[in-house]
């Protein structure tokens, strides 16, 4: 039986995670797979309750974390050679960028049969200083040329990263988008728009505008901050903002509201006055998306992300900056809005002629769970991983 080892950065909440957790569950039998993961970052969420409701048995490198450390980083290479000389995989296949250079590192110096890599987002801009993306680039060529094939997770990113980026000949890129359990997302959403609204004290007349996920410099808050209030000066409705996660930021985006003159409330202190709403993390997430009436997200870069996707399979829909593979996710003017990055008039526009039009939202409603259940199940996710597994194997014999 072939062996796959499956490395991930770490298990926080995100399209990294589900990736690597329904890959691990649902691969053909034909394969035997470990999953190694780092550790997450304090400001962060687990999601090792997925992990766990399918049943799957992670092991650790507790030297693998978020940030650059030398010494850590080489504690974890040495660990991960270690694990590869006592399980002999015939496949590495790793997840996002440390995962992916000290897994590689570690795979290749084993001479694994075959390595692999899945770029989920990347960081060669809106993340660092320039010289230290030039820096990452090329380490990211480096690796690229150790590794047998590398898996982009839409078409735009497979372009941008071998033809903007120049990190690997077009023919070593394998498109596999994402896979998740979407048909959660569409069943009760009566009742789980009721409960939300409750616990969060929204309105059944307020239009409540949701943006998920950390709350990092990259995720650009801030505008979405900026949009909704001038959203605030050109409606007459009652409108809130949602916002779910938490993250470094945080308290910049807490300045920001006393800025602009917003009044934020969070569980702690929950108030039906307040026009902003901290929720923090919430795991079951499935279940407050129904609650809301339009998605927001304002990213610098992304690699898929994964709130947009669930937005369409609960009906929600979106705003979005034109960033990464969001236009391989969505269906423009169909299911989603888009505008240029930091476009704020542009945003608070659709923001708008969302807010006033029931008849629109309802319209692209209807249209967001047949679009993603095809294109992003997990089912789906496994199969062309294992075809691309079995590819590979072949032409190793």
């Amino acid at each position: 039986m072939p062996k796959v080892l499956r490395i991930i950065n770490r298990l926080n909440l995100g399209g990294p995670t589900h990736n690597v957790a329904y890959l691990t569950k649902y691969l053909d039998e034909r394969y035997e797979t470990m999953l190694l993961s780092g550790t997450i970052d304090s400001t962060e969420e687990s999601s090792e309750f997925l992990i766990k409701n399918l049943d799957i048995t992670p092991s650790y490198i507790n030297n693998m974390q978020r940030e650059l450390h030398p010494i850590r980083d080489y504690a974890a290479y040495k660990q991960i050679k270690k694990i590869i000389q006592e399980f002999q995989p015939d496949i590495v296949h790793t997840h996002a960028a440390k995962a992916g250079a000290v897994g590689r590192l570690a795979a290749a110096h084993c001479k694994v049969p075959i390595i692999l890599h899945t770029f989920h987002g990347h960081i060669f801009h809106s993340y660092f200083h320039p010289l230290k993306t030039k820096i990452f680039l090329e380490i990211e060529r480096y690796l690229a040329k150790k590794t047998t094939a590398i898996i982009a997770i839409s078409d735009i990113q497979k372009q941008e990263l071998c033809q903007t980026y120049k990190i690997a000949p077009c023919e070593k890129f394998t498109v596999i988008p994402l896979g998740f359990d979407l048909e959660k997302f569409n069943g009760n959403k009566e009742q789980k728009r009721a409960d939300f609204r409750k616990k969060w004290k929204i309105a059944d007349d307020e239009i409540a505008i949701g943006i998920v996920g950390r709350m990092v410099p990259v995720k650009n808050h801030t505008m979405f901050l900026t949009a909704f209030s001038k959203l605030l000066k050109m409606t007459n409705k009652k409108v809130k903002a949602i916002f779910i996660g938490d993250g470094e930021c945080r308290l910049e985006i807490e300045s920001k509201i006393r800025e602009l003159n917003l009044n934020a409330c969070d569980e702690k202190n929950l108030r039906s006055d307040a026009s902003v709403v901290f929720c923090s993390w919430i795991k079951d997430v499935e279940n407050a998306y129904p609650g809301l009436d339009i998605i927001a997200l304002t990213s610098l870069n992304e690699g898929t992300p994964v709130s947009l996707i669930e937005a369409q399979a609960a009906g929600v829909p979106i705003v979005t900056t034109d960033v990464g593979g969001i236009k391989d996710i969505v269906i423009e003017n169909e299911t989603a809005f888009i505008v240029d990055s930091n476009d704020v008039d542009q945003f608070s526009h659709y923001l708008h002629l969302l807010t006033e039009n029931e008849p629109l939202r309802k319209e692209i409603s209807s249209k967001g769970f047949s679009h993603v259940n095809h294109k992003f199940s997990a089912t789906r996710l496994a199969q062309d991983m294992t075809k691309l597994y079995d590819k590979l194997m072949l032409e190793k014999v």
